[in-house]
């Protein structure tokens, strides 16, 4: 079990660039390195259980010991007392489950510490200078801190980061399986829109659910397109600086990654070569190959599409306002010889809006959104238009009042 979980985890840091030495814990103590550590443990046991005392209740604190023995023959972890603490010889004695005394070294892998001086006593041993963790650790700080000190060790700089919430702003719990895994977030999109999301607040509680991926990458991008045009004290401190570790890359996303999400609505399509189509008439220089992150961002989008918006959306008929006011922006659309870029045919639906008295305006996208694609928000719905096309969005708004979209 310790071997896959340690698996999982240099996947982890391997997949985000890390550059580490990896140490397993149980090789650590197996092959001496920790030894010296341990030995220097033995000579200051009481002080290390002065610390570990302090924060246990009375009933605990008359069995604790720091040193965990390995039982020589049945290989268990050990949790018993002490009868004794050699700091001369390394040693300590202690009787089993069956009342047998064994005497056993420190090192060699023949004990382990207790997870709270475990953690002390990995500072001092390699010397860590910077930890970071989760915001449940914090109050176990000063031990961890203490333990260091005691065993000769620097106590490091901390960063303790806050915990994840759902989507209802609850806190994240395994027994309630309300958490978004890694592998989950980067089913969906790319490796680099989840280190934007991690960099940001980390000393804020953030929502951590699938609704929040399309925004992290289409944020990560508007970021990567700031850089080329910011100055240097402005790139430093713009996150794509530290995610790239100075060697931002060029975004190459001409349509966001929400817009992807409402054509793979409209589109049909099950694989990213299915939106391309589409991307190209809107952007006639974009390919897979000159564009990959584009690419990879389609393929991503049809997946999440498929997954997690398809299941749940509803459409919904208009009300006779909207209807009315939807006939008339098909008429202009059937009639538009203007441009067909974002920026013009956005004005041309919002005129349309403000025309049929939607107040607010944001009314109007609402409606559009909710009968046309199933969703109630979206991305500009102009660069919808212009990336969908005129045509085939006439051709959606006569579905939508047929109430095909509906049946």
């Amino acid at each position: 079990f310790g071997a896959h979980n340690n698996a999982m985890l240099r996947r982890f840091l391997d997949t985000f660039g890390f550059e580490y030495e990896f140490i397993s814990a149980t090789e650590f103590y197996k092959s001496g390195r920790f030894d010296a550590t341990l030995r220097l443990a033995c000579e200051r046991y009481d002080g290390i259980m002065a610390i570990m005392l302090a924060s246990l209740r009375e009933e605990r604190q008359q069995t604790y010991s720091c040193f965990l023995p390995i039982h020589p023959e049945t290989g268990r972890v050990m949790y018993v007392p002490m009868k004794e603490v050699n700091a001369r010889d390394g040693t300590i004695t202690f009787d089993d489950e069956t009342g047998r005394e064994w005497t056993l070294p420190v090192t060699g892998g023949h004990v382990k510490l207790q997870w709270k001086p475990d953690f002390g006593a990995r500072w001092a041993a390699l010397d860590v200078d910077f930890e970071m963790y989760g915001k449940d650790h914090s109050t176990n700080t000063p031990i961890y801190d203490g333990i260091c000190e005691v065993l000769g060790g620097r106590k490091p700089n901390h960063f303790a980061y806050e915990l994840f919430l759902d989507e209802g702003g609850q806190k994240i719990s395994k027994s309630k399986g309300n958490g978004l895994t890694i592998d989950e977030w980067l089913t969906y999109a790319a490796t680099e829109s989840l280190s934007y999301f991690m960099y940001q607040k980390p000393k804020t509680a953030k929502r951590m659910h699938f609704d929040v991926i399309p925004k992290a990458v289409d944020e990560y991008h508007q970021q990567l397109r700031a850089y080329a045009t910011q100055d240097v004290e402005a790139q430093v401190n713009n996150p794509v600086w530290h995610i790239h570790s100075g060697k931002v890359p060029a975004s190459k996303m001409v349509v966001s990654f929400g817009m992807l999400l409402n054509l793979a609505s409209v589109a049909g399509a099950t694989e990213a070569k299915g939106l391309w189509g589409f991307i190209r008439k809107y952007a006639p220089n974009a390919s897979p190959e000159a564009n990959p992150d584009l690419d990879a961002a389609a393929g991503f989008a049809v997946r999440y599409f498929t997954d997690k918006i398809a299941p749940t959306r509803v459409f919904r008929v208009p009300s006779d306002k909207e209807r009315a006011a939807m006939e008339d922006l098909r008429g202009r659309l059937a009639a538009w010889d203007g441009p067909r870029d974002d920026d013009s045919l956005q004005t041309m639906v919002f005129a349309v809006g403000k025309d049929h008295g939607f107040e607010p305006l944001r009314d109007w996208f609402k409606a559009l959104y909710e009968v046309l694609l199933g969703a109630s928000d979206g991305p500009r719905f102009g660069g919808f238009v212009a990336l969908y096309g005129v045509e085939e969005s006439v051709a959606l708004i006569d579905r939508a009042l047929r109430g095909d979209l509906v049946a």
